[in-house]
């Protein structure tokens, strides 16, 4: 559910907007512009608040009533990922953050768009490039009794129609109603567009985009890779996409990895060589898979946009971390249960889930002085100085998937150091929720702090993830 405060904000900035109107595909990931602050003690203060302010939005959701690319993946000090895409006739080139966790595709659009509480370090709000559609021959705007129309707005979408009563689809002028959508930490307003996605191997035509001319914290575009129809994947018809996150240490650099695209003919298309299939097998076989989850939640529900997996145990220091069961599977409810998330940066477990494997933390870790004044400060925890250390005994964190595969995370995916303070704090974080949550939603989000340097494959086509761990340099 929408945060009423900032619907409040987003919906007097729309008002006073409104008055000034009178095949193989890789992308680079990237991380986003500079956080706020070059301390790294108050950036890991607000990654771990995102975080949180992320993990309500997710579990808070409500809908509104060539054969293979590639694409450069950047890495961002705010704490997400990014890609570059070109959409329209000639092509413009817009940034987008890569997000799992959500489904929609926009960009800023026209010269009026507005971003309110935009002010990031290497960002002018002022100054957002913009998608233009009137330099564009191939925009569109999306009907109301599109089809399309009813990916955002669901069944209820006619009723949202009164000029089309009585119309055939094709007399009728009127446009899709207006979104609103809510993230963690922001918002976006906008229409939606039919539009040109240009990719070097690739044109994929009248693809749905939103062209957002109302934003909160939002200074990029999203790339919404969710399981809704109007995701990237669903538009683009993928059988299987995957990305290798670049360390959070080249936040804001040239660095990059790749974001990689499967369209469903890929086999058929591209005939591999001998080389290329022993290269492809042992490939496939050096990665550990687990099946999706579908989410028993009613059919229109934002909850069936999430890429569920099933996390059976979390093991720190090779002792079972004991979880109640239903924490770990989705109900009826559409409550509990693990997702992936690529937009959310820390890992979020609910505070029934959290609390046991933190004091895990503290137990094996006792010997070390806690360092509470800096958990009070970041909102992590637990944190301990080890300043005066010569040699320090982390425990190792493991989550274990149904099947038995794990994730063995490298202890840069799970403690972080405090600036100069010989400092380090478990990035992991909870809210004061008791649990279930109050909306139902996810009890664990799986961040994209935790999946730096693992090669990970959604492959959509057999219903299941895979990774492996690897340097993504």
């Amino acid at each position: 559910m929408a945060n009423p405060k900032s619907l409040l904000t987003l919906t007097s900035l729309f008002s006073l907007f409104l008055l000034t109107l009178s095949t193989k595909l890789t992308l680079p990931l990237s991380p986003f512009p500079n956080h706020p602050s070059s301390d790294p003690l108050q950036a890991l203060s607000f990654h771990a608040s995102a975080s949180i302010s992320r993990a309500h939005h997710i579990k808070n959701s409500r809908k509104l009533n060539s054969s293979l690319t590639k694409v450069p993946l950047f890495a961002h000090s705010y704490g997400d990922y990014s890609v570059s895409l070109n959409f329209g006739t000639p092509p413009q080139t817009s940034s987008f953050i890569m997000d799992t966790g959500s489904s929609l595709v926009w960009f800023p659009c026209t010269k009026r768009y507005i971003c309110s509480r935009c002010q990031f370090p290497n960002i002018n709000p002022a100054k957002i490039p913009t998608f233009m559609p009137k330099l564009s021959s191939s925009s569109k705007i999306v009907g109301c009794q599109n089809p399309k129309c009813g990916w955002i707005f669901g069944p209820e979408v006619n009723s949202k129609c009164p000029n089309c009563n009585n119309q055939s689809p094709q007399n009728c002028s009127q446009p899709c109603p207006t979104y609103i959508i809510q993230y963690g930490s922001g918002a976006t307003v906008g229409i939606l567009l039919s539009e040109t996605l240009d990719f070097p191997e690739k044109i994929v035509p009248d693809f749905l985009v939103g062209c957002s001319f109302l934003s909160i914290r939002q200074p990029a575009g999203i790339a919404g890779f969710g399981r809704g129809p109007q995701s990237l994947p669903a538009q683009m018809g993928l059988s299987k996409f995957s990305y290798c996150l670049v360390s959070h240490r080249f936040d804001d650099t040239p660095q990059s990895s790749d974001l990689v695209l499967y369209s469903s003919s890929s086999s058929s298309e591209e005939e591999p060589t001998i080389a290329e299939s022993q290269r492809n097998k042992t490939k496939l076989q050096s990665l550990s898979s687990t099946p999706f989850q579908k989410n028993p939640g009613p059919p229109n529900s934002a909850f069936r946009e999430y890429y569920y997996i099933m996390l059976r145990k979390v093991i720190v220091g090779n002792k079972n971390v004991k979880i109640p069961y239903k924490f770990l599977v989705p109900g009826a409810d559409s409550s509990g249960g693990t997702i992936v998330d690529s937009g959310s940066t820390f890992t979020f477990m609910e505070k029934p889930v959290f609390e046991p494997v933190a004091k895990e933390f503290e137990a094996q870790m006792a010997n070390y002085t806690r360092a509470k004044d800096l958990e009070n400060k970041t909102g992590l925890r637990p944190c301990f100085d080890i300043s005066k250390e010569e040699k320090v005994n982390f425990p190792e964190l493991v989550f274990q998937f149904k099947g038995g595969a794990k994730m063995e995370l490298p202890l840069t995916n799970y403690f972080s150091l405090v600036s100069s303070s010989g400092v380090v704090c478990l990035t992991i974080v909870t809210d004061g929720v008791v649990g279930p949550g109050g909306n139902g939603g996810p009890a664990i989000i799986l961040g994209n702090f935790q999946q730096q340097n693992f090669l990970v494959e959604y492959d959509l086509e057999h219903e299941k993830f895979g990774f492996r761990k690897q340097s993504c340099k």
